[in-house]
């Protein structure tokens, strides 16, 4: 038998294998990364979920103050009902979605730190141990929040850089896969928020 005969037929053989084994792999990591973001983003909407859970609780605690402002706390009850009407695809998650979902959270922190201060002025219900112990474990949600928001943008940037870099770039987008946004931080984050009494 001639193997001169059959040399180009087992180089392209050879050569087809290798493209194939590289674009599965390329398709296969990027499922991987992709998955991970999609863990993520679990973790980070159980936080917001634990906030809101809380939220109900907290709300009922200060109910209880006879005096206490309606107006503050109508307004924590109408941020968490925004905020969790606000749903989002971890498998497709846009820019704009993050930032709708961003816009809705930052106004349950913003009426949470508003009912906070406010309570200030109620000796009895800041003497409260329920709420002493809610505001305990408001405090240790949103350090909770924070780590998840956190990771979740860890697992974003390997995907991206994966699917982004040449010659990946070249299949992701054959593969479906697109790039994913980041957490940023809301417009007026930087600034405390004021509270007038």
């Amino acid at each position: 038998m001639d193997f001169k005969k059959f040399l180009p037929w087992i180089i392209v053989a050879v050569f087809v294998i290798g493209i194939y084994s590289w674009v599965k792999g390329i398709n296969n990591t990027a499922v991987t990364l992709s998955q991970t973001v999609e863990q993520s983003w679990g973790d980070v909407q159980t936080a917001y979920q634990r906030r809101n859970d809380l939220i109900g609780n907290l709300v009922n605690t200060v109910k209880g103050a006879a005096d206490f402002e309606k107006s503050t706390l109508t307004a924590v009850i109408e941020a968490r009902s925004k905020a969790t009407s606000v749903k989002i695809d971890p498998a497709n998650i846009t820019p704009e979605q993050l930032a709708q979902f961003n816009q809705a959270q930052s106004g349950v922190s913003s009426s949470l730190s508003r009912l906070l201060v406010t309570v200030e002025a109620y000796p009895e219900l800041k003497a409260n141990a329920n709420f002493l112990k809610l505001q305990d474990e408001l405090a240790s949600t949103e350090n909770q929040i924070l780590t998840a928001r956190t990771r979740f943008n860890e697992a974003v940037k390997p995907y991206n850089t994966h699917i982004k870099t040449f010659p990946n770039s070249l299949f992701a987008g054959m593969f479906g896969f697109k790039e994913k946004a980041y957490f940023q931080s809301v417009e007026g984050a930087d600034k405390p928020v004021e509270v007038k009494f």
